[in-house]
């Protein structure tokens, strides 16, 4: 059992044990009895966070990451349950590179996840249990292209999820820009118009989609209508496009290329606001490890990404320290509404039947982003010296997986797919 602290429940926190039999929550409050007790006493009880959007580089490049370091990031930073994106080398396009990943995954991670499939044998992926196709990477793939694989997706029941720049947008804005080396212009390369075409076009094509990493202010707009038709839309937000806008450039340079690209401080203002009013649906930290030499290049080569899955709770949890999001509308974004799109029945929520996925963090003990205490092989952050919460403890299913240190084996976390019969 874990008694006596702060739970975060239906009705809100309420000061209760939770009791935990199997793996999952037994009941919350009343008289049981329990072998083991964690005294959870001065500290807010959380459900697991769900990261609906990381690259965890495994089978390959895993010289940056691999499954073992990024779910041991994961539980150290209070997520107990991944989904990890299929553009690994090979791709996870077909049943032959699913099975490889999952085999991986299965040995080495020590949270729960799902498995994301891309854009190739859609229904060999559906058969082997991926969670949905994507992320899909509109400017790879001509309208056509892009038209025929949400047409295919939608066709067969599955949710289609797409990092939304248009292609031809993309190529007219770089093309006279590449003889600039300053970091700025790879936002111009990249601009809010590419975003907002991408997603107009993915909404005339499907009625059921995903939107990753929002980035602008037109595109939360866009979502925003295309609810108010009673469209099929949900969209996450990326810690760094909450945080950081082109002007921090100046200071990390490349290291802060990421696609979609940095924006401005009204994009930044409009993507706090969505996240506020639940027009984001989700949080999700996109993380996409790679190391300092690499990200040192220049803006054209150095490659696009930064960690993040460690750092998200912690430095969403501060940001409600300072009044900037209420908690509510954390955890909804972080645990239910994950749950929620990617079909996580048993996750996302402190309820009888539920997983025991619990973190456990002190809201007074407040510290430092420090990358040499992160547990990526990325062995940086670009949010280094932020401020943030971290948790003192992380439970998945009811065992201690983190508590200062990583408490559980590779290969505990488990497989939270579903193999289908189509």
């Amino acid at each position: 059992m874990v008694k006596s602290g702060r739970v975060y429940t239906a009705t809100g926190l309420k000061t209760i044990d939770v009791w935990i039999k199997d793996g999952r929550v037994a009941a919350l409050g009343g008289p049981h009895r329990a072998q083991e007790k964690i005294d959870a006493r001065g500290m807010l009880v959380l459900p697991g966070a769900i990261d609906a959007h990381v690259h965890f580089r495994d089978p390959g490049p895993n010289y940056k990451e691999d499954w073992a370091s990024g779910s041991a990031a994961a539980a150290a930073g209070g997520v107990t349950a991944v989904v990890d994106q299929p553009n690994t080398d090979p791709r996870t396009l077909d049943a032959r590179s699913f099975d490889l990943k999952l085999d991986i995954a299965r040995h080495r991670s020590v949270v729960d996840f799902c498995l994301n499939g891309g854009p190739g044998q859609i229904g060999e992926l559906m058969k082997a249990g991926v969670t949905a196709i994507g992320e899909i990477f509109t400017y790879e793939h001509s309208d056509a292209e892009l038209q025929r694989i949400l047409g295919e997706t939608q066709k067969a029941g599955a949710l289609a999820t797409i990092h939304a720049e248009d292609g031809l947008v993309v190529s007219e804005r770089t093309a006279p820009l590449r003889s600039f080396h300053e970091p700025e212009v790879y936002s111009l390369a990249r601009p809010a118009a590419a975003e907002a075409a991408a997603i107009e076009k993915a909404l005339s094509w499907s009625d059921r989609l995903h939107i990753c990493h929002l980035s602008t202010l037109r595109g939360l707009e866009l979502v925003r209508e295309a609810k108010g038709k009673g469209k099929k839309v949900s969209c996450e937000v990326a810690p760094h496009h909450l945080f950081f806008n082109v002007k921090d450039y100046r200071e990390q340079g490349s290291f802060l290329k990421i696609n979609p690209p940095l924006r401005s401080q009204e994009d930044n203002d409009a993507l706090w606001a969505g996240l506020r009013a639940g027009s984001i649906d989700i949080l999700a930290s996109d993380h996409a490890p790679h190391l300092p030499e690499e990200k040192r290049d220049d803006i054209w080569e150095a490659p696009a990404g930064v960690p993040g899955v460690e750092t998200m709770l912690p430095l969403l949890l501060f940001a409600v320290k300072r009044n900037m999001l209420s908690l509510e509308r954390l955890v909804d974004a972080l645990t239910a509404r994950p749950a929620q799109i990617f079909s996580l029945a048993c996750k996302g929520s402190i309820e009888a039947g539920k997983d025991a996925d619990l973190v456990m963090v002190d809201p007074k003990k407040v510290s430092r982003i420090d990358a040499d205490r992160l547990h990526s092989r990325a062995e940086w952050t670009p949010f280094e010296g932020l401020s943030a919460i971290f948790p003192q403890m992380t439970l998945l299913r009811g065992e201690v997986i983190f508590d200062g240190e990583i408490a559980a084996k590779p290969g505990f976390g488990r497989f939270q797919g579903m193999k289908r019969i189509l």
